[in-house]
């Protein structure tokens, strides 16, 4: 094959990937048949079906039992504010100060359990793997949509026995680790996002209402107080949907 040139497969992904986005296969749209591919663009049905798998992994077509492949709406991805805290907004959270010049309706779910530091979160934390932690899950919804999925651990050894102990109940729940640690007389000074693209896992594209595979932004944030990690988090955001600004102070 030549520099350059494509294999047969991306070259029909590409020609249909072009009619979906141009309106000739609108949303809701059977894609043709794996026979239909193969007359049309003179290929084999190995190359059809492979092109097929291109645009269902890029989230353009989905598959419906006993039906066959179909164009998926893609609606206009909406925005997720990210923009750092900001105590004098007077919001009580994290999300909902981002969320607030969005004019969005934001909700959310959560449980939480006591645990032990996997080696990987120890290491975000920089305590030893197996010391306890509070482990928090988060399903963040808006206007009902479910649109961020969240984990976060917090060291035991800072909040364990206190008032801020478990993040969403108590004196202090509720109120985001700013406020919470600044209960404890511990002053959070900075936070680091780490922000990267990954296949869904199924659990996680199951409660944000997607297919498996599909791309999630994930975001991996750390709190911390005078250079200790006082609480570090795994958020996931689904890409075709949502969009993550940025929008920081210059100092």
């Amino acid at each position: 094959m030549p520099f350059g040139e494509q294999p047969a497969y991306l070259r029909v992904a590409d020609d249909l990937r072009r009619k979906i986005l141009d309106g000739t296969l609108p949303p809701h749209t059977r894609l043709p048949s794996q026979a239909r591919i193969r007359t049309e663009y003179g290929v084999s049905d190995t190359v059809a079906l492979e092109a097929r798998k291109v645009l269902m992994a890029e989230g353009f077509v989905e598959g419906r039992s006993g039906s066959g492949t179909y164009v998926r709406e893609r609606p206009e991805p909406r925005r997720i504010i990210r923009t750092g805290y900001h105590p004098a907004t007077g919001q009580s959270t994290p999300f909902r100060q981002e969320q607030a010049d969005e004019g969005f309706k934001g909700t959310w779910e959560s449980s939480s359990v006591q645990a032990t530091a996997t080696p990987r979160i120890a290491e975000r934390l920089r305590i030893q793997p197996g010391d306890r932690v509070m482990r928090t899950n988060y399903l963040f919804r808006t206007e009902g949509e479910p649109m961020m999925l969240s984990t976060s651990w917090e060291p035991l050894a800072v909040t364990g026995r206190t008032p801020a102990m478990l993040p969403e109940e108590g004196p202090v729940g509720g109120q985001g680790v700013v406020q919470r640690m600044s209960a404890l007389d511990v002053v959070v000074d900075h936070v680091a996002e780490d922000v990267g693209a990954r296949p869904g896992l199924a659990e996680e594209t199951s409660l944000l209402g997607g297919v498996p595979g599909h791309v999630v932004i994930e975001i991996r944030r750390t709190y911390y107080a005078s250079g200790l990690p006082v609480e570090t988090a795994d958020l996931v955001v689904p890409a075709d949907r949502y969009r993550v600004a940025y929008h920081m102070p210059v100092k």
